[in-house]
């Protein structure tokens, strides 16, 4: 889906990734994989502007009902986007029946409302959405009102903020590790603050928006910001979750063929699944 921002080429994120090998490699880490297929939804220019929220509606609920499954049969699941407003299906879904703390790894803060955002794009307000602010449409998807705590949320990687958006996060009380943090205290001393924050909840979702990576790693990406997570901090952080033994789902979000080289950031995003489900080096 890339209904929710207005550069088009991440709906083609899936395709990336399932090219770049992600089932091979997590049946090589003794995972057994059943790809449930794409949920299916019409490209932008077949829409007016009328409908795409509906749109956004229809693919999140679906997502939503995915998740709620997954779960409910003993599984991991994973979600490949597309743009980050398919969190808001995914992270509703795999908390119907049981609560999870939320990991958002990304340059933004995804915490925008219509009346504070700048652009109007949906991905950039997916996270403000789970916590039961903004269009109610959206927040009732799958059940009504918020699907998580703000106190269950870290966000880290960040880079890239609105103003009103600044003053919403401080509101709301959402804990932040931003680049300079990371920069000041070192990735492994942020993720076990990270994991201390919510070490309430046995279950953790993991989602990981692409461009929480520096772009001459990872260009291949819906909104590029210079200054980010180098490569090994990437792996670091996946490989300190993963030790954790707490992972029960995951988004990887904002993949963009149409500006990557070679598929490299699909290649890295399969790579850093990879470490998130256990590959280790020794």
């Amino acid at each position: 889906m890339d209904l929710g921002q207005s550069k088009r080429g991440v709906d083609m994120g899936p395709s990336a990734m399932r090219y770049a090998g992600l089932s091979s490699r997590l049946k090589e880490l003794g995972c057994k994989i059943k790809d449930t297929g794409n949920i299916q939804v019409p490209v932008k220019e077949s829409l007016d502007d009328r409908n795409v929220l509906s749109e956004i509606y229809r693919a999140c609920a679906a997502v939503y009902d995915a998740g709620r499954k997954a779960v409910a049969e003993g599984c991991i699941p994973v979600f490949i986007g597309g743009d980050h407003s398919i969190s808001i299906g995914s992270v509703g879904g795999i908390t119907h029946d049981f609560p999870a703390g939320l990991i958002w790894i990304d340059a933004h803060g995804d915490f925008n409302t219509q009346q504070t955002s700048t652009s109007g794009n949906i991905h950039g307000m997916s996270l403000a959405v789970l916590t039961g602010l903004g269009m109610p449409e959206l927040v009732d998807i799958g059940r009504p009102g918020p699907k998580i705590d703000p106190n269950d949320i870290v966000l880290i990687g960040v880079r890239s903020l609105e103003q009103k958006e600044k003053k919403l996060l401080k509101k709301n009380n959402i804990s932040i590790f931003t680049m300079r943090d990371i920069d000041e205290q070192g990735i492994n001393s942020i993720m076990y603050k990270a994991l201390d924050k919510l070490s309430h909840l046995d279950r953790i979702h993991v989602s990981m928006d692409m461009d929480s990576i520096d772009p001459m790693s990872a260009p291949g990406v819906g909104t590029p910001e210079r200054g980010g997570l180098t490569y090994r901090e990437a792996h670091l952080m996946m490989e300190i979750i993963a030790d954790s033994g707490r992972l029960s789902s995951m988004d990887i979000v904002e993949i963009n063929p149409i500006i990557d080289q070679s598929n490299q950031t699909a290649k890295i995003a399969v790579e850093l699944t990879a470490s998130l489900f256990g590959k280790s080096i020794l």
